[in-house]
């Protein structure tokens, strides 16, 4: 646990004093944002924001990573096992789950940097057209679907199974290997771009994912230290120490990002955190139990559907603009104010799946 909050540390001082150094870097190449020309004129004023700061949460989770596992590697062994100074076990080497997690960060935030490159290159609000996206998402999620479904542990366990989880394998959902892939890479690009969706006011997708990023990280501990009630989970302390890491990386980068944003992460950031998210849900087996702990994000996507279905249908907008956070700020609501209540509705989200994983626990003991 030790090792796990170390982590968390190190990240959340990696971003807090590197976005600085970041910003001044990345004004220097006049890497600004471009803003939507029909979206609310308040935002005007943020044209030339540097935006791609996700690389900064980025890179500082990839050295926070390596970094504590480089000191688990010298560190003396004494004691009882457990992720700290003392650990004993084979938890103290690098695992395919926790490679697995952060490549599935890194890759998801490549298609996102390739899409910022080209709004900030050609200085226009829209980047990869959505079959360029759709495709580099569909590559990333297939690719880690069939290695964590494929890719046995040193207890021969994968971080994927061919069932669909909600806090276990439901064991009547057997979808087969293939139909595993296909699942997992759906979930990976549904929660990337819904996390991507959110991330329009200052502060709201980083405190958001900060929240679920936690509450990853505590039902990963949770099943480590419970292994008689999750034997199946691989690896659950690295995708504790994951997890941790990067919601560790995203609060120091929040220090520069919450209103008035100092620097934006972009897709870079945001279609990463999301692909994460996903990878976190699949590597505790809790995909469906994801639909509550991101019920920010559900919601987020559920209006954008709404909107989009009654505008072609009935040729009616039922909000003023979508994403929802949009529409309140034409609603006249101040954007500090929308963030506030939107972290709010994810924090009863984050809450309410943590106290359905724990109810289903205690219903499991003996």
């Amino acid at each position: 646990m030790r090792s796990v909050l170390v982590g968390a540390a190190l990240a959340f001082l990696l971003t807090l004093f590197g976005t600085p150094l970041a910003i001044r870097y990345l004004r220097k190449l006049r890497v600004g944002q471009e803003i939507r020309t029909d979206g609310p004129q308040a935002h005007a004023s943020k044209r030339g924001t540097p935006t791609m700061g996700g690389i900064v949460f980025i890179l500082a989770s990839v050295v926070a990573y390596a970094g504590i596992h480089v000191y688990l590697a010298i560190a003396p062994c004494t004691g009882a096992p457990g992720f700290g100074d003392t650990q004993c076990s084979d938890d103290r080497s690098v695992t395919a789950g926790g490679l697995l997690l952060l490549g599935l960060f890194v890759g998801m935030g490549l298609v996102g940097f390739a899409d910022d490159y080209i709004k900030v290159r050609k200085r226009r609000s829209l980047g990869l057209n959505k079959r360029g996206k759709i495709v580099g998402q569909l590559l990333v999620g297939v690719i880690f679907g069939a290695l964590a479904v494929m890719l046995p542990d040193q207890k021969n366990h994968t971080v994927a199974s061919e069932y669909i989880s909600f806090i276990h394998d439901i064991g009547w959902l057997n979808i087969t290997k293939f139909g595993a892939v296909l699942f997992i890479a759906f979930v990976v690009i549904s929660t990337a771009n819904a996390v991507n969706l959110v991330d329009g006011l200052d502060g709201l997708a980083t405190g958001s994912s900060v929240m679920v990023l936690m509450a990853y990280s505590l039902i990963g501990y949770w099943e480590f230290r419970h292994p008689h009630v999750y034997p199946d989970v691989s690896n659950p302390l690295e995708v504790a120490l994951v997890a941790a890491i990067v919601a560790g990386a995203c609060f120091g980068f929040l220090w520069w990002n919450a209103s008035p944003a100092k620097v934006f992460m972009g897709d870079t950031g945001a279609l990463g955190l999301g692909g994460l998210i996903a990878g976190l849900a699949v590597a505790t087996k809790t995909e469906l139990l994801l639909i509550v702990i991101g019920a920010l994000f559900v919601l987020i996507v559920v209006t954008e559907i709404i909107q989009i279905v009654s505008f072609r249908t009935f040729g009616r907008r039922v909000f003023r603009m979508v994403p929802l956070h949009h529409h309140f700020e034409l609603a006249g609501w101040p954007e500090i104010n929308i963030v506030i209540r939107f972290w709010m509705i994810a924090a009863v989200g984050v809450a309410v799946g943590v106290g359905i994983f724990y109810a289903d626990f205690l219903r499991l003991l003996p």
